[in-house]
């Protein structure tokens, strides 16, 4: 199996990174399953991938809800006939400090970002094991490895990543799969469009390279991660940063 024949699984790519990530495998030849809540923002990023020659489909599913979530998922490897590639990006913010963050904030982002990937690579495994391939990835964020104020919830759920997807790169590593994070720092998306430009200059002073970084930064980690090249990575945090966690 050649990696132009892979067929990937990629959530919240109607935008930002996930869009970025899900146009990347199809210009090298995956054929990729877009996956989000709504169905028009993915079928507009569909249109983009067919018009350049690649291969997509699209799948709405809410994947706070687990049931429907995994089904999904289940229904793509029968369709498909495989499933070789997951890449974990859908997540939320709901920020707030600690004394005042309530209980539907914790848990929304917990669902969102954390237990959303836990029931996708357990949904993954099965056919990724029948064909002896697979490639997980976990977008996480550099909050979950240094923390963030405000963020408990968000940096809770990114660094429960971590520590998921090294687990499941050590249980299933011997059938072929591996298991990675990809850790972005400061990238230019909606989360960071609507910053002061003070923030931003102040956060741009905390980064080696002096930029904030782009989707298409992602994507090319992202890229590699979950190429046939990359069968000797598994369990590693790769943070895409400019160097900001360098220290």
């Amino acid at each position: 199996m050649s990696q132009e024949s892979r067929v990937a699984f990629v959530t919240g790519a109607s935008r930002g990174i996930g869009k970025a990530v899900a146009i990347r495998l199809a210009k090298e030849g995956r054929h990729v399953v877009l996956a989000s809540r709504s169905e028009g923002p993915l079928s507009e990023v569909k249109a983009e991938i067919e018009e350049t020659g690649g291969a997509a489909s699209v799948c709405a599913v809410d994947i706070s809800d687990r049931k429907a979530f995994a089904e999904a998922i289940e229904g793509v490897a029968s369709e498909q006939g495989r499933l070789d590639i997951l890449v974990n990006n859908a997540g939320i913010t709901r920020d707030n400090l600690l004394l005042r963050m309530s209980d539907e904030e914790w848990d929304a982002v917990i669902e969102t970002n954390l237990t959303s990937a836990f029931v996708a690579m357990r949904a993954a495994a099965r056919p990724m094991m029948k064909g002896k391939f697979g490639r997980i990835v976990n977008i996480a964020s550099t909050s979950g490895l240094v923390g963030n104020s405000g963020q408990t919830n968000y940096a809770a759920s990114k660094s429960g990543l971590v520590g998921m997807t090294r687990t499941v790169a050590r249980e299933i590593g011997g059938k072929g799969i591996t298991a990675n994070v990809v850790a972005p720092g400061f990238i230019q998306t909606d989360m960071t469009a609507n910053l002061p430009e003070s923030v931003l200059d102040s956060v741009k002073g905390l980064i080696q390279v002096k930029r904030l970084g782009s989707p298409e930064d992602i994507a090319a980690a992202v890229a590699y991660c979950t190429s046939d090249d990359a069968g000797f990575l598994t369990g590693q945090v790769i943070a895409v940063d400019g160097g900001m966690t360098m220290c």
